[in-house]
């Protein structure tokens, strides 16, 4: 220190030095955590495809016909069911509401076979063929979304290995520019707890479109056990 207490130019070159050399090893122990969870990352994933990090089997489309395993009508066209009478147009925009319980629907179904003369086999059909059409589309945005999310996972786990070399590299120089490691730190910083965050979400919306799936088997069953 000099006589006013301050470091010297070299004492302060060695300090921000040592706290180089500290940032660096934070980094490297960072690097062992977020390869641990990128590991996990990719184990969820179907290597031949890396657009679907879930562990759950990527199933684009789904068959109407394999959930409503009662006999269609002869030349019924799930994308074009038929006119709905306003009844059951209501039953079925209540029926596509997630938030929408399976015993709300149960309750919601039998009073509608109960009051309605029209609930024959193939205005049930109908009716489930309107809520297939919705949270289909619902689960095809969800699976889209997935697929971008993954995107973005993979070009941000670039990016951090990317910003890791840039330290080293600066780090190796004679004279390293501590000002940039700093920048760099804090931008790995940021970068490693969104790629965090985004993992620690993967697993409900991996879930989401399985989830619609077994709905809309329940849905089926509980329309084919009221149809008259």
């Amino acid at each position: 220190m000099d006589k006013n207490g301050y470091l010297t130019d070299t004492e302060a070159t060695e300090v921000k030095g040592m706290k180089a050399i500290q940032t660096l090893s934070a980094v490297l122990l960072a690097k062992v955590f977020l390869c641990g969870i990128c590991i996990d990352y990719a184990a969820a994933a179907t290597f031949d495809d890396p657009t679907w990090p879930c562990q759950q089997r990527k199933v684009e489309s789904l068959s109407m016909a394999l959930m409503w395993t009662s006999q269609l009508p002869e030349g019924f066209d799930p994308q074009k069911p038929g006119t709905l009478t306003p009844q059951a147009r209501d039953l079925a925009a209540l029926l596509s509401l997630r938030k929408f319980s399976l015993e709300e629907a149960e309750t919601a179904i039998r009073e509608f076979a109960d009051s309605d003369n029209n609930a024959e086999p193939q205005q049930m059909a109908a009716i489930f063929a309107q809520v297939f059409n919705s949270l289909g589309n619902t689960r095809r945005q969800i699976i889209n979304g997935i697929e971008s999310y993954s995107l973005k996972q993979i070009a941000l786990s670039e990016k951090i290995d990317l910003t890791r070399s840039d330290m080293r590299v600066l780090m190796d120089a004679e004279k390293p520019d501590f000002d940039k490691v700093d920048a760099l730190e804090e931008q790995l910083d940021w970068d490693e707890r969104v790629f965090r965050d985004r993992g620690r979400s993967l697993t409900y919306v991996c879930e989401t479109p399985v989830l619609i799936e077994k709905r809309l088997y329940a849905l089926a069953h509980l329309l084919m056990k009221y149809a008259k």
